[in-house]
């Protein structure tokens, strides 16, 4: 998995670097500028010049070392010092002193000749720690940014494209889009979170020096990118001398009447996963239907009628019998004493639990039922459903969305995925893993519902949570991937993820 760390933490993680491992920070940026001069370099036409624009702080300062480095190399390099000289960090200075023993000198932005096609501009204005909207000459030099790649010029950024805030991924106004970003040791929220990750184009990490064991020693949230290779590996290849009972029985509560499908779409993507049995339990009137999308769904009838309360109790804790995991929740019908009898379930039962959709809903109003658990419980909302269960609007769920997930899995002690673009997967203890899976062509009715399938079919073999989580996110979004390479975007249904996108998924990974 890649590291990801926010500005405070880097700022920690540099002082680690420094103080105890004996990395002073000059031969940080200096291997920064280095590794950021490769990469213009590499974008590059046959004969194209460099144009080097760096504010005043130590951002600047990788971008004079870039500078220095591509002069070296016999580039052609124009720079622009933008901001008042005077208040140059002391790295910058020197090394806007030491670029000038190597003959180079910094220019005005309207003294300079307008890069184009074949050219490469080197963002180095802001870094870490943005806080607000680039003004004045900083944002006539984002403009000019702008301009010059609209008339072809490559644009590289300098640990983030400026304008952008390196721990949410939001862009402020104006925000530099770059053709690619140069990150500095690790990854940064930013980088990695929409809209940022867009705006940085190609994310190139660069190795400056700090190591892992930097990483290490800051506080805060551990937050990760996970790579194909970490959910590949948390699947072990299944060994002959097995059999169904091996690989988990999955108790579906979900359905009903006009909406059997969201029982039969989590029922068959938790068969498609791997799990040796899956049975369904719903109302007698909705169960016939369900089971009639598998021959392989084995079904339950919840005899009482209208929706679910506690009058089901009984029969539910006599269904989960034998059963080693749970999924709750897509079209169950709801009612006044739906989340109550969550509640009593969650108490009594020693599998984990899967709760999405109406089964998420049921309980906003008392998340203390959570706590009560006896097992792991796992949260699989969409950026509404995640508004109702913390009383906030959408807009700010999604404007928080790392702060959401994290402070949702610390205050309830469940396993929290905030769905969406870039998933997150919180975990009570402070890990916080990101995916990068998926595409809009998953944004259609029923997605949900796989993966709450595959999430329940991964915790009944028995996988860790919350390994069987991110996991089952990243599985998900690849999966559908997979079956939008071969579908394309606009056609996706939800269907196709089970059918194609998972099958295919599987193979790919030998499993």
């Amino acid at each position: 998995m890649l590291r990801v760390l926010t500005a405070a933490q880097m700022r920690q993680a540099e002082q680690a670097a420094e103080q105890r491992h004996g990395m002073p920070s000059a031969l940080l940026m200096e291997n920064a500028g280095r590794g950021l001069a490769e990469v213009a370099r590499s974008l590059a036409g046959p004969s194209g010049r460099f144009v080097v624009v760096c504010g005043p702080g130590n951002n600047g300062g990788d971008g004079l070392v870039a500078a220095r480095f591509l002069l070296e190399g016999g580039a052609r390099v124009s720079v622009t010092l933008v901001g008042d000289p005077a208040k140059l960090t002391p790295e910058a200075r020197r090394n806007l002193e030491a670029l000038k023993g190597f003959g180079g000198t910094s220019r005005t932005l309207e003294s300079l000749e307008a890069p184009g096609a074949g050219d490469v501009v080197v963002d180095a204005l802001f870094g870490t720690g943005l806080s607000r909207a680039p003004a004045g000459a900083f944002a006539e030099a984002i403009s000019a940014i702008h301009r010059w790649r609209q008339a072809g010029a490559k644009v590289v950024a300098a640990d983030v494209p400026s304008g952008l805030q390196s721990d949410t991924g939001e862009a402020f106004s104006p925000c530099v889009e770059a053709d690619a970003t140069v990150a500095f040791g690790f990854l940064k929220p930013g980088q990695v979170l929409e809209p940022g990750a867009s705006l940085c184009g190609r994310v190139r990490r660069v190795d400056i020096g700090m190591g892992g064991a930097s990483a290490r020693e800051v506080s805060g949230p551990a937050l990760f990118v996970v790579e194909e290779s970490d959910a590949r590996a948390t699947l072990p290849v299944r060994k002959p001398d097995t059999h169904k009972g091996t690989y988990g029985h999955v108790l579906v509560v979900a359905g009903g009447r006009g909406k059997t499908g969201a029982a039969a779409l989590v029922a068959k993507a938790a068969l498609r996963t791997g799990a040796g049995l899956v049975t369904v339990a719903t109302r007698g009137d909705a169960l016939e239907a369900v089971q009639a999308h598998s021959a392989e769904i084995m079904g339950i009838p919840l005899e009482a009628a209208g929706p679910l309360g506690m009058g089901d109790l009984e029969a539910l804790l006599t269904a989960a019998e034998g059963k080693d995991a749970l999924v709750m929740g897509p079209g169950i019908p709801r009612g006044p004493g739906t989340g109550t009898l969550i509640g009593e379930l969650l108490s009594r039962l020693e599998i984990p639990a899967v709760l999405d959709a109406d089964a998420l809903n049921a309980v906003a109003d008392d998340l203390s039922v959570l706590r009560r658990a006896k097992a792991p419980v796992v949260l699989t909302p969409h950026p509404g459903e995640m508004a109702r269960l913390t009383g906030k609007s959408t807009r700010e769920v999604q404007a928080h969305r790392m702060e959401v997930v994290g402070r949702m899995a610390s205050e309830t002690g469940a396993t929290v995925v905030l769905k969406g673009d870039r998933t997150l997967t919180a975990h009570p203890d402070g890990r916080v893993f990101i995916n990068t899976t998926g595409n809009p062509g998953m944004a259609t009715g029923g997605s949900g519902d796989v993966l709450s399938g595959v999430c329940g079919a991964m915790l009944a073999q028995g996988f860790p949570v919350p390994d069987a989580v991110w996991t089952a996110v990243f599985a998900h979004g690849l999966a559908g991937d997979l079956a939008a390479a071969r579908r394309g975007q606009l056609g996706l249904v939800a269907g196709d993820l089970i059918e194609q996108g998972l099958c295919e998924l599987w193979v790919r990974w030998g499993r």
